[in-house]
């Protein structure tokens, strides 16, 4: 006991020497700091001092002025974290400065305060951003391409909007480019979840109309300004045609699809659910509502999309499509056109990712794994099969893993698992468990597992949009299967990455408290690529 209680205060000595006599230089050190505004909150991040830190954060309501130490009497408040970046709320005074420096652990200061940066600075650089985040309308209507009575309108979409507004108008709207309704507005819709809408126009008398639509948040509070209208010319004559209109085009740049994949569209009018088939070959029969004789798979579901619940590992070219049904199961219009996707799995797979929703892909509320960028394997430095599937618990992926991951026998395998089991009640000694066993299955086969650390949740953001409790000890259980993950000898620390100040996973990374949406995925892959070399040689 003497000889431990030697060592630590040899230890501390060394680390309060360290400190006090800038023998590393860290008294040059001056963070640079920035300041941005994500979903409503002011972000203070910074540049990492080579040492480790603990950082002070201080609000200021005035520039310090005659050195620093006399700025203390304008501290409104301060705050104190080991990352590099902090969430402030926007509660504080139009006059409000933010400044950071880097304390030892004796909380003895180890550098300069940063430049002091105006927090309203990030809110005049978002208004500019705002007005300048609109949808592209793509779909046209004019003399010699007139729309019928339900025209399908589309856009382009606003990155992290969860539904749309769309306003159909008699006239050019009087505030091109605003965020108010328009007085010349006949027609409006938020029920739009998609980049596409289906418009009922069999009501309206005018043959020429104006369109424009605008991005919203999970909240309603808009993302940007409605688009420049568009003219939209109506011919009664032509015969409406429902066919929904598919959205998600497999196999880009060469790509291989996810194991499970999912399948998009945007609904059409009078359709209450969808039923999505499969075939082996191009349908013989487009353009009418009656499956295909090629048929291999199909499922009826409600929505925008589908989940496929079949691994598709078997080598192939194969077609889907979709098709409206009403409330008794009855086609509603035709099929959409055939979209193709090939299974061509990579011989001498180099990496893959196996794991929950969280791998598999989507976001925002509305976004499916089908959009790619809400998937963090778009946004590695390297290759990497995407083995994930919405909804696995630790148990379910140990279950698959022979089927599901053995056939690719990847070199590399990264796996982050266990969120759905904890945040339910599963005790982590449970997951740990189970990813054991995933770690010797992978080290059988000669697969090097990577094991990625949980990232928290945020049960209020869950309970809100999914109407979900989680378990209340759920911290104290991520916080035993990632010290479990750090002990591996192949792992990438990504938590501490994706929490904020009281641990929980802010609204900027993701908005409904679980499901990581673009930000948060690209954050997964720039940690991911930061580390790859140190967990593959």
């Amino acid at each position: 006991m003497k000889r431990i209680a030697f060592s630590v205060l040899v230890a501390l000595l060394l680390i309060f020497g360290i400190e006090y006599s800038n023998v590393l230089g860290h008294q040059n050190y001056k963070p640079d700091l920035r300041v941005d505004l994500i979903s409503n909150e002011h972000v203070l991040s910074w540049n990492k001092i080579p040492y480790p830190a603990l950082y002070r954060v201080e609000i200021l309501n005035h520039l310090p002025a005659g050195g620093e130490k006399k700025a203390a009497r304008h501290t409104i408040a301060s705050y104190y974290t080991w990352q590099n970046h902090f969430p402030i709320e926007r509660t504080f005074p139009f006059q409000t400065y933010g400044r950071v420096s880097a304390n030892g652990l004796f909380r003895h200061p180890l550098s300069k305060y940063s430049e002091p940066v105006h927090l309203t600075a990030a809110e005049e650089t978002a208004s500019i951003e705002f007005e300048k985040t609109k949808p592209l309308i793509t779909s046209h209507f004019s003399e010699a391409k007139p729309a019928s009575t339900r025209p399908m309108l589309r856009w382009t979409t606003v990155p992290g909007a969860v539904y749309y507004e769309i306003e159909i108008l008699s006239s050019p709207p009087e505030n091109p480019n605003g965020i108010e309704a328009s007085q010349f507005r006949i027609h409006m819709s938020r029920e739009v979840f998609t980049t596409g809408y289906n418009a009922d126009l069999s009501s309206i008398t005018e043959n020429t109309l104006y369109w424009r639509v605008r991005a919203l948040n999970y909240d309603g509070h808009p993302l940007g300004v409605f688009s420049d209208a568009a003219r939209l010319l109506v011919d009664r004559r032509l015969q409406p045609i429902a066919k929904p209109t598919i959205t998600v085009e497999f196999n880009k740049n060469g790509a291989p699809i996810p194991l499970y994949p999912a399948y998009s569209w945007i609904p059409i009018f009078g359709a209450i659910s969808y039923e999505v088939e499969i075939t082996d070959s191009l349908p013989e029969n487009p353009n009418i509502a009656e499956p295909s004789k090629y048929r291999i798979w199909s499922k009826q579901v409600t929505g925008f999309a589908c989940y496929d619940e079949l691994a598709r590992s078997k080598p192939g070219t194969y077609f889907w499509r979709v098709r409206g049904l009403d409330v008794a199961g009855n086609a509603v219009g035709i099929w959409s056109k055939a979209g193709k996707f090939v299974v061509n799995p990579p011989q001498n797979t180099y990496a893959a990712t196996f794991g929950d929703s969280i791998t598999h892909g989507g976001g925002a509320v509305s976004y499916s794994p089908a959009d790619l960028e809400y998937s963090y394997q778009t946004y590695l430095s390297f290759p990497a099969l995407n083995l994930g599937r919405s909804g696995d618990t630790a148990e379910t992926m140990l279950e698959r893993f022979d089927s599901d991951v053995l056939p690719f026998k990847p070199k590399f395998l990264l796996i982050m698992g266990g969120t759905n089991s904890l945040r339910g009640g599963v005790p982590a000694t449970d997951v740990i468990r189970d990813l054991t066993a995933l770690r010797n299955k992978c080290l059988e086969q000669g697969i090097r597992p990577i094991f990625l650390t949980l990232p928290p949740v945020n049960p209020a953001n869950i309970e809100k949009v999914f109407n979900e409790e989680t378990t209340p000890n759920w911290r104290s259980q991520f916080d035993a299967v990632n010290d479990f993950i750090r002990l591996q000898r192949y792992h990438i620390d990504i938590e501490p990455f994706l929490s904020d100040a009281e641990g929980q996973l802010p609204d900027y990374f993701a908005i409904d408290g679980l499901h990581l949406d673009i930000e948060g995925k690209k954050r997964i892959a720039q940690i991911i690529n930061l580390n790859w070399g140190k967990v593959t040689h």
